[in-house]
């Protein structure tokens, strides 16, 4: 009687390793892609209960950048930078680029609507649309939703952004992170070392050699190269605010690139830590 009841307790978990082993195994399979798009559900399912439960939300924006690179820009810069942050974080996807974002006003133009090629959105529809992902994210059971920025214009809305979804998901386990620090080391740590590297004078705001360098080290074919070094002088009328982009090169924009993913990743290891 005795061994019967053994055996028969032993017999149903004996039935479940080759379960376990399965989903251990396909826990250890390495996901076919980091981006959520090329996903199909069931992968993105099975991703997030082996662990991937952090996504980056890449915001990027569609606006001029002076005559020598495409619209899209922020769009390439930022899915390119978020997919390498993903990949060296671990454990983590990338949610499609935002592509619209504020630029500017309509009616009068302002900003670089002044130019054609940018789109723009009020910042309260952007906001909205941010909450929306977010809060898509978060259902599905993602628990770190990482929000960052390739353009300067919305840094502050992202911030006020992240914060207000935490206060509304403190109960849910799930948490928004921002990262400033992902832009802000182009403007001040990039810069520096540009201007440190013989590039003083070609350092500026917007469409400098910075702009054009990191564009160059991403996808060369947004850069028209050939316009670019028989340019004239630039100036604010082209869409190019201070600096000069002439001397911009694919070698140069590397550090820049580094300086970002290694913010970011910073970021995330610390979130996740806390």
């Amino acid at each position: 009687m005795k061994k019967a009841w053994f055996a028969g307790v032993l017999l149903p978990l004996f039935t479940l390793f080759p379960f376990q082993a399965k989903a251990q195994a396909q826990c250890t399979q390495i996901p076919k892609a980091v981006a959520f798009e090329k996903l199909t559900w069931t992968e993105i399912e099975q991703d997030i209960s082996c662990g991937f439960t952090t996504i980056i939300v890449p915001v990027g924006g569609t606006e001029q950048s002076g005559p020598y690179i495409a619209v899209g820009k922020h769009n390439s810069r930022v899915l390119f930078q978020a997919e390498k942050i993903a990949r060296q974080s671990g454990h983590t996807l990338v949610a499609p680029v935002v592509a619209y974002v504020p630029e500017g006003g309509t009616a009068p133009r302002t900003s670089h609507m002044r130019f054609p090629g940018t789109i723009t959105l009020p910042p309260d529809v952007f906001a909205k649309m941010l909450t929306s992902v977010a809060d898509s994210f978060r259902v599905q059971g993602f628990k770190l939703v990482v929000f960052i920025g390739d353009h300067g214009g919305y840094q502050k809305d992202l911030e006020r952004l992240a914060a207000q979804l935490n206060v509304r998901w403190q109960a849910t386990g799930a948490r928004a992170l921002y990262i400033r620090s992902y832009y802000d080391v182009i403007p001040h740590q990039y810069s520096e070392w540009l201007r440190q590297n013989g590039h003083r004078l070609d350092v500026g705001q917007h469409a400098d050699i910075s702009d054009t360098s990191l564009m160059l080290a991403v996808d060369p074919s947004m850069v028209r190269e050939d316009a670019l070094r028989h340019a004239p002088n630039p100036s604010p009328a082209q869409g190019i605010y201070g600096g000069d982009p002439r001397r911009a090169t694919s070698t140069l924009g590397q550090p820049g690139l580094s300086m970002q993913v290694d913010a970011a990743v910073k970021a995330i290891d610390n979130a996740r830590n806390k």
